[in-house]
């Protein structure tokens, strides 16, 4: 029954982690980058991280974060993300419609990623940060 839906690839689509000086408060943001040409509706983008640590496994929260659209070749700030959690594998999994058909895709910084050494050019924030696309 599976091989009877279409299951479209996001493409264009990334998530990044940005340090970045807010109201004179530096801190870690995350960031949906949408470089399609297309509007992005009805975006649903939850978070959580997790590690398992032995025979224990570590969660946080999920959060969930709505984004009615976003716009062709924009970027939208998710949240703040705390860097006593960088240890931990931080997922976002990304749902929306684009075009009438509907994407998803997770999102997963290992642990220890977040780090100045894996720093790119994060397109349409004009900033330095981790880029997954």
């Amino acid at each position: 029954m599976r091989k009877d839906f279409e299951i479209p690839k996001v493409k264009n689509v990334s998530v990044a982690i940005i340090k970045e000086e807010i109201d004179g408060s530096e801190g870690w943001y995350v960031y949906l980058i949408n470089q399609n040409k297309s509007y992005l509706k009805n975006v649903i983008v939850s978070s959580s991280g997790y590690i398992k640590d032995g025979n224990e496994i570590i969660k946080t929260s999920v959060l969930r974060h709505m984004i009615a659209d976003l716009p062709p070749d924009s970027c939208a700030r998710v949240e703040s993300i705390m860097e006593e959690i960088f240890h931990l594998n931080n997922q976002y999994w990304v749902s929306f419609q684009m075009e009438g058909k509907m994407y998803d895709k997770k999102y997963i910084f290992l642990p220890e990623s977040i780090q100045n050494k894996n720093f790119t050019e994060v397109p349409l924030v004009g900033k330095q940060g981790v880029l997954i696309s």
